[in-house]
C-alpha cells in the first residue's frame, strides 16, 4: 500500500469515524435523559404515595405536642389523690406514654425535627419535676406551680410545634 492509498482509506474512514462518535454521543445524551426522567416519575410516584403517610405523622406529632402542653396536660390530667409525687409521677408517666405511642413516626419526618421534639418532651418533663421540687404540700398545689411557672415562659411543646408547622410548609416548596 502507497501513501497515497493510505491517505484516501483515511478520508473514507474518517467521516464514518466522525458519525459514530457523534451518535454514540447523542444516543448517551439521551440514555441520560430517559434515566432522568425515569427517576424523576419514580420519585414523584414515591413521593405521592408517601404524602399522605409524612404529613399523617406532623398531624400525629402536632396531637402529641398539644396533649404534652403543661397548660393541657395539668388540665386533662387531675390529682387522684392529696399526695403531691403520686401526681408528679402521673403527670410524667402520661408524657412518656404519649411519646412511646408516637414513637414510629420518627421515620417520617427530619432527624432536627424529631431532636425538638424529644427536646420539647423533655423540657415538659424538666417542667414538672422542678416544680415537684417546691415546698408544696399537696397536689392541687404543684399543679398551681406547674402553671405558675409556665404563665412566665412560652411552653416546649409551642416551640416545637412553631418548628413543626415550619417543616411542613416546607413540603410544599
Amino acid at each position: 500500500m502507497s501513501g497515497d492509498d493510505i491517505l484516501q482509506l483515511f478520508a473514507y474512514l474518517m467521516p464514518a469515524v466522525v458519525t459514530g462518535v457523534v451518535a454514540f454521543y447523542f444516543f448517551r445524551l439521551h440514555t441520560r435523559n430517559e434515566d432522568g426522567r425515569r427517576r424523576f416519575l419514580l420519585h414523584k410516584d414515591a413521593q405521592a404515595d408517601t404524602l399522605p403517610v409524612r404529613l399523617q405523622a406532623y398531624e400525629r406529632m402536632t396531637l402529641f405536642l398539644e396533649r404534652i402542653a403543661i397548660n393541657s396536660l395539668v388540665v386533662r390530667v387531675g390529682p387522684k389523690g392529696k399526695n403531691k409525687r403520686d401526681y408528679e409521677n402521673l403527670l410524667i408517666n402520661q408524657v412518656e406514654t404519649e411519646f412511646e405511642h408516637n414513637l414510629s413516626q420518627q421515620i417520617y419526618m427530619s432527624e432536627e425535627c424529631w431532636n425538638i421534639i424529644k427536646a420539647a418532651k423533655n423540657a415538659t418533663i424538666q417542667i414538672i419535676r422542678s416544680a415537684g421540687m417546691s415546698e408544696t404540700d399537696s397536689a392541687d398545689k404543684l399543679r398551681e406551680d406547674i402553671l405558675n411557672q409556665t404563665m412566665e415562659k412560652q411552653s416546649p411543646s409551642n416551640t416545637a410545634l412553631a418548628f413543626v408547622k415550619k417543616e411542613v410548609s416546607e413540603l410544599w416548596d
